[in-house]
C-alpha cells in the first residue's frame, strides 16, 4: 500500500501537493459556508450538526478545565519538589549537558539579558549550560549585540558564542533554517572533537523572550537519566505567557488566556502534546535525523513529525510540569500591539502548510503503528481545520439558518435553534469562571497592579465574540486561503519589547 501510495506522489508531485494544500482551506470554508448552501439543501441535518457541535464545544470547555486542573496540581507539585537533589542520586549525572539554542533576530540586549539572568539562576550548575546566540548574518548590529552579551556572560555558563546564518539561495528565512544552522555548528564546536559527550547531552530550542523556571534544567536532566529510551524522546513544558501579560491589550491577554490553560492543559493529554514554541530533544536523536529543516517556517511540529516518521513511530513528547513563561505579543503604541498579536496568530496558523508533508508521511512511509500516527494526524488536521472555521460555527451559524432559510425557521427545530444554541452555550460561562480560578492560581502575582484592573479583568472577555473573530478565526483563515492559493507566508517576526 506505501508503494502504491509512493508512486501517486511521485508520478504527480505537483498535483498532489496542490490537492493536499488545498483540502484544508477547503474544508474549513465548507464549514464557514454550511449556513449558507446547507439551509437550503439539508435544513434539518445542518440543525442538529450546528446543536452537535455546540455541544462538543461546550464538553471541550469543561473538558479543558479539568484538564487544566489537573496539569495545574502537578505544576504546582512539581515546583516545591527538589530536583537537583534527585539527579545527584543518579548515575552520569555529573556527565549530562544542555545546549541551548536562542533563536533572536533584532532582539535588544535588555532582553535576552533577562533571558540568561533567568538562566544564571538555574538550579542546575550553570556550567553546564551552552548557550548559542543564533544570529541572522543580515542584521547590522548582530555582531555588536552577540559580543555585548558573550562578554557579560562567559564566566558564567560552560560556554556562550553566536551564530551568524547566512541567506542561502532555497532557504526559507525564519526560526527553522536559523536553528539548522545553529544545530550544526553547536554539534562541530561542542562535540566534533570529543568535547561533551552526546550521550549524556539534550539540546533545547529557546525562544529569546524564554523564561525558564529555576529548576526546569535540573527536571530535565532527571526526566533524561531516568528514561529508558531517552534518545527517542523530546521534552515540553507548559508555555505561559505570563512576563508581560498586564501591559499588552485586552484583546491579547484573553487570547492569551486561553493559550495558557490550553498549554498548561496538554501535558496531561498524551499524544496530544507535540512540540511547540520552546521545547528540548535528546542531541543524538537531532543528530539522527539531520537536524531542523531549512525549507519552513514553523518548525515545531515538524522536527516531532520528522523524528516520528524517521524513528518509525518510535518517538514520544514527554511533559515536564514546570511553566516557561514568554512574552505575550506587545509593540510601540495600542494599534501597533494589536498588529503585532495579529502577525504572530498569522505566522502560528501558517502551520497548516505543514499538511501535505504530514499527510504524504502517514501514506507512504511503512512499518510506522498504524493507530498511532492516524490519531496523531487526526489530531493535527482537526485543529487546523477548526482554527478558521469554529468562531462562525458558534457564533453565527444558527441565526444565519434563519435568514437564509425563513421558511425553515417556522418550523419546530428552525425555530427553537437559536435558543437552544445560546442556551447550551450559555453554560459555558460556568467552565469560564472555573478558567478563571485556574489563571488566577498560576498567573504571577503583580503587586503594582491597581486593584481596579484586578477588578476589571473578567469583564474584558466580554470582548471575546470580536477578539475571537480578529485575532483567531482571521488570522487562520487568511493563512489557510493563503496557502490554497498557492502563495507564500512572508515571515515577520513578533516584535519584542
Amino acid at each position: 500500500m506505501t508503494t502504491f501510495f509512493e508512486k501517486i506522489f511521485t508520478r504527480y508531485p505537483i498535483k498532489t501537493q496542490r490537492a493536499l494544500e488545498i483540502l484544508p482551506g477547503f474544508v474549513a470554508w465548507m464549514l464557514i459556508l454550511s449556513p449558507f448552501w446547507g439551509s437550503l439543501l439539508i435544513p434539518t441535518q445542518l440543525a442538529y450538526s450546528i446543536l452537535f457541535f455546540d455541544v462538543y464545544c461546550l464538553y471541550k470547555y469543561f473538558s479543558l478545565v479539568v484538564t487544566a486542573t489537573i496539569a495545574s496540581h502537578r505544576i504546582s507539585l512539581a515546583e516545591k519538589d527538589n530536583w537537583y537533589a534527585k539527579t545527584e542520586k543518579l548515575q552520569h549525572n555529573t556527565d549530562m549537558q544542555h545546549i541551548l539554542i536562542i533563536l533572536n533576530y533584532k532582539e535588544s540586549v535588555e532582553k535576552l539579558r533577562k533571558t540568561f539572568d533567568a538562566l544564571a539562576r538555574q538550579t542546575f550548575p550553570a556550567k553546564k549550560l551552552h548557550l548559542v546566540l543564533a544570529m541572522e548574518e543580515r542584521e547590522k548590529e548582530a555582531r555588536e549585540r552577540a559580543t555585548i552579551l558573550i562578554n557579560e556572560y562567559r564566566h558564567i555558563f560552560g560556554s556562550i558564542f553566536a551564530t551568524y546564518h547566512p541567506d542561502v539561495p532555497g532557504e526559507v528565512k525564519g526560526k527553522s533554517s536559523n536553528e539548522a544552522y545553529a544545530g550544526r555548528v553547536a554539534y562541530k564546536k561542542l562535540f566534533g572533537k570529543g568535547k561533551l559527550d552526546i550521550h549524556y547531552a539534550t539540546i533545547s530550542s529557546v525562544d529569546a523572550d524564554s523564561i525558564f523556571d529555576r529548576q526546569f534544567f535540573a527536571y530535565l536532566t532527571y526526566k533524561f537519566l531516568t528514561d529508558s529510551r531517552p534518545y527517542n524522546k523530546f521534552w515540553q513544558s507548559a508555555i505561559v505567557f505570563h512576563n508581560n501579560i498586564w501591559e499588552v491589550p485586552a484583546p491579547t491577554r484573553i487570547t492569551s488566556f486561553f493559550g495558557n490553560l490550553y498549554r498548561m492543559a496538554l501535558l496531561t493529554q498524551g499524544d496530544r502534546l507535540l512540540t511547540h514554541a520552546t521545547y528540548s530533544l535528546s542531541m543524538k536523536l537531532l543528530v539522527d535525523i539531520g537536524f531542523w529543516d531549512v525549507d519552513v517556517i514553523p518548525e515545531d511540529y515538524r522536527i516531532f513529525f520528522k523524528a516520528f516518521y524517521q524513528k518509525k513511530g518510535n518517538v514520544w513528547v514527554e511533559p515536564i510540569y514546570l511553566k516557561t513563561s514568554m512574552d505575550a505579543a506587545l509593540s510601540k503604541g495600542y494599534i501597533n500591539s494589536l498588529k503585532n498579536k495579529y502577525h504572530q496568530e498569522r505566522r502560528w496558523s501558517w502551520g497548516v502548510s505543514d499538511n501535505p508533508l504530514f499527510i504524504k508521511w502517514w501514506f507512504t512511509v511503512p512499518d510506522v503503528p498504524f493507530y498511532r500516527k492516524t490519531m496523531l494526524m487526526l489530531n493535527v488536521l482537526w485543529d487546523h481545520i477548526l482554527w478558521p472555521s469554529y468562531w462562525f460555527i458558534i457564533t453565527i451559524a444558527a441565526n444565519v439558518m434563519a435568514i437564509v432559510n425563513p421558511v425553515y425557521s417556522r418550523t419546530t427545530l428552525g425555530f427553537s435553534l437559536p435558543q437552544l444554541a445560546g442556551s447550551i452555550l450559555s453554560i459555558a460561562l460556568v467552565a469560564l469562571l472555573a478558567m478563571l480560578f485556574i489563571d488566577y492560581k498560576n498567573r504571577p502575582s503583580n503587586q503594582h497592579l491597581p486593584l481596579y484592573r484586578k477588578i476589571l479583568f473578567p469583564f474584558e472577555f466580554l470582548l471575546m465574540p470580536i477578539v475571537g473573530f480578529f485575532l483567531s478565526a482571521l488570522p487562520a483563515l487568511i493563512s489557510h486561503t493563503q496557502l490554497m492559493l498557492g502563495k507564500r507566508l512572508e515571515y515577520k517576526v513578533t516584535d519584542k519589547v
